[in-house]
């Protein structure tokens, strides 16, 4: 569906995921949104305009935004310059809130985004461990995964790049500290880890997804409530910052296809 056929009418799964993307940030106050991939970044930008106005952007280098700018174009307004030793200062005082993406991950909240098989000799390589355990030990991180499938949810990551629940509470104190995962988006729903085991938990259903759909794409047993809600709607106002400031050429439908 393209951009100018998203002007009207109901919201699309795309949107459904922006705004869950977006509800990741609401309460944060003023800390820095760092979202990787399209609909992490238009769900903070959208979080930023709407509900947590305190949020920090950047323009995905080394610049502090003071406006929310559609997707690919420039900032109007810059506050302030945040150059990469800066930015690895802010992750460990935990005044960040990254949605990284993930290749794989487990009931645990265990990322890979490193390689595929063994890792003296992996099947395939990816894009290496990266900031991911100083990202999950030092600031909240969600992820984002546009498509939602067994070989990502996997009942044990080849190699852990962001550490999970278990391996933080099994490396003490000084792990769990500021170790959280608030939350995985994906395209078929919202799961958190909300549960007494800190196991992976369905925490809704966006809009024409069914339990059966979720669990036959997830390689281990989620703790699924009674009574799972829908993902909720996105506001008139919230969809046209979606379709007319944030998103107007509809890249969000490519990687989210209706």
């Amino acid at each position: 569906m393209s951009g100018t056929g998203t002007k009207t009418g109901a919201a699309t799964r795309a949107e459904y995921c922006v705004v869950a993307c977006a509800e990741a940030w609401r309460g944060d106050g003023e800390i820095l949104a760092s979202p990787m991939g399209t609909i992490p970044m238009i769900g903070a930008r959208l979080a930023r305009l709407t509900f947590s106005p305190d949020l920090l952007l950047t323009d995905g280098e080394a610049l502090l935004i003071g406006d929310a700018p559609a997707i690919g174009a420039p900032p109007r307004v810059v506050e302030g310059w945040l150059p990469y030793r800066q930015h690895l200062a802010l992750v460990t005082t935990g005044r960040r809130h990254v949605m990284m993406g993930a290749s794989q991950i487990d009931r645990y909240g265990n990322q890979n985004i490193s390689c595929i098989g063994d890792w003296a000799r992996p099947k395939r390589q990816l894009l290496g461990v990266r900031g991911a355990p100083v990202n999950t030990l030092n600031n909240p991180t969600s992820y984002w995964v546009p498509k939602h499938s067994t070989r990502v949810f996997v009942e044990r990551v080849d190699m852990v790049s962001g550490v999970g629940y278990d391996r933080a509470a099994a490396a003490g104190p000084s792990a769990t500290r500021y170790h959280r995962i608030p939350e995985v988006v994906s395209d078929l729903g919202v799961l958190d880890f909300d549960t007494p085991d800190r196991t992976m938990r369905l925490r809704s259903l966006h809009p024409g997804v069914t339990v059966e759909q979720v669990a036959a794409a997830t390689g281990f047993g989620l703790t699924v409530p009674d009574d799972v809600p829908f993902t909720r709607e996105p506001t008139a106002e919230e969809l046209r910052l979606i379709r007319e400031e944030i998103d107007p050429k509809g890249l969000r439908e490519r990687e989210v296809p209706a």
